[in-house]
């Protein structure tokens, strides 16, 4: 693996509809890999030409979960609302960075344990216990920040024996595994649109508006999926366990993959000696949905999912064995693509 590389992704910022950052960085990873465009959402679509009429569109979202200042109180303490799916647990003691007129580092506040009472030591938190202290006078914050500024979580990657650990691997991991896939790439059958796409944490948005456009005729989603194999986790809990190679995707609460889709990529990754796993989500959804439906007549549609422990946190963890078996499965699935029969079941 390019640790530089995956780290740089990781670490820069990118909340829902505000990947312009993310999205210059991925756009000089892609240079001279094909043709490249952005469209009014922001999706960066790159384009290679295939031998055969026909279109497959890849799909990887470019943004986190993160923050959107709502309020900045008198004494300059800021409030926000989410942008994406968050634990409220995840919050405590957590440094974030507020997007305003220029990068400010603040910390998740709340309500010190010595002060609480009994009850409220019980209770879960929640959201609105939670405030940013910049440690700025106030008059500072407000010529600094605005409402309507975003702010993303602070945390660097780090290797962990054979895996890696930081804030965002969900999606930067995909995004880092479709510029791989598209450095390893042979000649393909079909015209190939890769899309980094945006405002996914939010409702799949980008990959809608990119797959009107390209109206493929089959489609990849890459995403992150839940590794619960941990400590109390039982068998039927786990949905992918961290080493034991790419998720392929048979369902998630958005979409159901197309049967001959799951087929092709588990006969795939048999053929080539591609670890793999089965994945069925019961709870979240990908870009794969917006790819499937979003297509006249619908597109033969699947998904790579790439087995993530702690998601949605600050520390997630991706095995290095998983990250390659997912290149080289999306990289196989694509050259390959045109020697599956795709006639209805």
């Amino acid at each position: 693996m390019n640790i530089s590389r995956l780290r740089e992704i990781c670490e820069t910022p990118g909340a829902p509809g505000y990947e312009h950052r993310i999205r210059s960085l991925v756009i000089k990873e892609l240079q001279g890999l094909g043709e490249l465009s952005v469209d009014n959402m922001g999706n960066i679509t790159l384009f290679r030409k295939g031998k055969l009429d026909k279109k497959v569109m890849v799909a990887a979202h470019m943004d986190e979960i993160g923050f959107m200042v709502t309020h900045i109180d008198d004494q300059g303490f800021i409030r926000f609302t989410t942008l994406g799916g968050f634990d409220p647990k995840t919050l405590t003691a957590q440094r974030v960075i507020v997007h305003g007129t220029e990068d400010v580092l603040g910390v998740m506040g709340s309500k010190p344990i010595h002060l609480m009472s009994p009850d409220e030591r019980e209770k879960p938190p929640k959201l609105s216990d939670f405030f940013i202290d910049t440690g700025l006078p106030a008059d500072e914050v407000k010529r600094k920040i605005q409402i309507g500024n975003t702010v993303t979580r602070e945390r660097s990657l780090v290797e962990m024996g054979a895996c890696v650990n930081c804030k965002s691997l969900d999606n930067r991991i995909s995004v880092y595994i479709l510029i791989e896939t598209l450095r390893r790439l042979n000649e393909i059958p079909y015209d190939l649109y890769a899309v980094f796409t945006v405002q996914e944490e939010v409702g799949i948005r980008g990959a809608q508006v990119a797959t009107l456009n390209i109206q493929p005729d089959f489609g990849f989603g890459l995403d992150t999926t839940i590794a619960f194999d941990v400590p109390g986790a039982k068998e039927h809990e786990k949905v992918t366990s961290l080493g034991r190679g790419a998720g392929i995707k048979v369902m998630d609460t958005s979409v159901i993959c197309d049967p001959r889709m799951v087929e092709f990529l588990k006969a795939t990754a048999q053929k080539h000696n591609i670890s793999w796993q089965p994945e069925i989500l019961t709870g979240g959804g990908t870009d794969t949905s917006g790819i499937q439906r979003m297509t006249a007549g619908g597109a033969i549609a699947g998904a790579i999912s790439i087995p993530t422990r702690h998601i949605h946190q600050v520390i997630e963890m991706v095995h290095k064995e998983d990250v390659e078996a997912s290149v080289n499965l999306l990289k196989t699935a694509i050259e390959e693509l045109d020697q599956w029969d795709w006639n209805p079941l």
